[in-house]
């Protein structure tokens, strides 16, 4: 029987079989604060960055976007918002998918759920093994989740697997800083302030002293840009945004 691999969990390393079950249990800890906490830990840019993340992705109506690690909806009801501009309201549908259903709870429970009733499928499920068909959506976005999946590799193959020949993947998420000072004062903001906020606020320090050290062990831009490729994704590009605090991943299924 072979033995299992370790992955890391924040700065601890944990066997891989572990890693879905304590990533689960801080989001739903957070799950009723997260979207206060994520106004109070970027002050409020996440918006402007998920705002750019619909100006490149451009969506038109009559798509089927998958949102994984999407819970609480604001990419999805970002993304019907602006296809509805061209028309065709009920033709464009966004499924949001979760390892968590308390995530699922609380998007399900927002203002903006009640006007896209029968819109939006709220759907508990592993990035790594998605609940749906081959060649189902023309859309893959992830925000702020993929770092936290046990092996990005796998994630990655499923979203090219459910996507439409044509069909696009975006990933929005904490990225590195190419400026080492700048990178430097961004690690003591994060280390030093985060996890006291999650403390004041989520009463929950551990969570957030978790998410901050993840953003530390992720790729950088170019590496997770060659990870996209090596899926099977073409033109793989990517933006950075607020001086690469976070960056925008783009590639076509072809």
């Amino acid at each position: 029987m072979g033995s299992e691999g370790t992955t890391h969990f924040g700065n601890r390393t944990v066997p891989e079989g572990e890693k879905a079950g304590l990533v689960h249990g801080v989001f739903t800890r957070v799950a009723s604060r997260y979207d206060l906490m994520n106004d109070l830990m970027s002050l409020g840019i996440h918006r402007l960055w998920k705002d750019a993340m619909m100006d490149w992705l451009a969506p038109r109506p009559g798509q089927r976007l998958l949102d994984v690690a999407g819970g609480t909806g604001d990419v999805a009801f970002r993304f019907l918002e602006r296809a509805d501009r061209g028309g065709a309201l009920a033709a464009t549908h966004a499924a949001v998918c979760d390892l968590t259903e308390g995530m699922l709870v609380a998007g399900r429970t927002r203002a903006e759920a009640e006007k896209q009733s029968g819109r939006i499928d709220w759907v508990v499920g592993d990035a790594m093994a998605l609940p749906f068909p081959d060649r189902s959506f023309d859309v893959y976005t992830i925000s702020f989740g993929i770092r936290n999946v046990t092996r990005i590799g796998d994630a990655l193959a499923e979203a090219h697997r459910v996507l439409r020949p044509g069909g696009r993947i975006m990933v929005l998420e904490f990225s590195q800083l190419p400026n080492p000072m700048l990178q430097a004062a961004y690690d003591a903001y994060s280390f030093n302030v985060i996890p006291i906020m999650g403390q004041i606020v989520a009463k929950d320090r551990d969570s957030y002293q978790y998410l901050v050290e993840s953003i530390r062990k992720f790729p950088n831009q170019e590496r997770f840009a060659s990870m996209i490729g090596a899926a099977g994704f073409q033109q793989v590009s990517y933006r950075n945004l607020s001086m690469g605090i976070a960056a925008l991943h783009s590639g076509w299924k072809i």
